[in-house]
């Protein structure tokens, strides 16, 4: 018979290393249906998880800490990587790169 203990260790395991980076998360919390977006995580407690993030309704905007347990996170991602696109902006290369694998702006 499976259990759901294992996958809720790896699950674990890899919200420490993201509280370790210090990354910014996106979290979906299966038993309210939604997500909790650019978080950090602040705290792991056993099976408690404080998020940290920022809200913004109307002209206000909010910071919330909120805990969650473990078995009610449905899915956790993270950004890979971040290249501004800004209008006009070249894209960073280094000196030493051949011309032929230079990226044209």
């Amino acid at each position: 018979m499976a259990t759901i203990e294992p996958v809720a260790t790896m699950l674990h395991r890899k919200l420490h290393q993201y509280f370790l980076d210090q990354r910014p998360v996106w979290v979906f919390l299966r038993d309210q249906q939604r997500w909790i977006e650019e978080a950090r995580i602040v705290e792991l407690e056993s099976d408690l998880i404080t998020l940290r993030y920022d809200a913004a309704d109307d002209d206000e905007c909010h910071s919330w800490d909120e805990s969650v347990r473990l078995d009610s996170i449905g899915a956790v991602s993270t950004r890979l990587s971040f290249v501004s696109r800004a209008p006009g902006e070249e894209l960073p290369t280094a000196e030493d790169c051949p011309e032929a694998e230079r990226l044209s702006g």
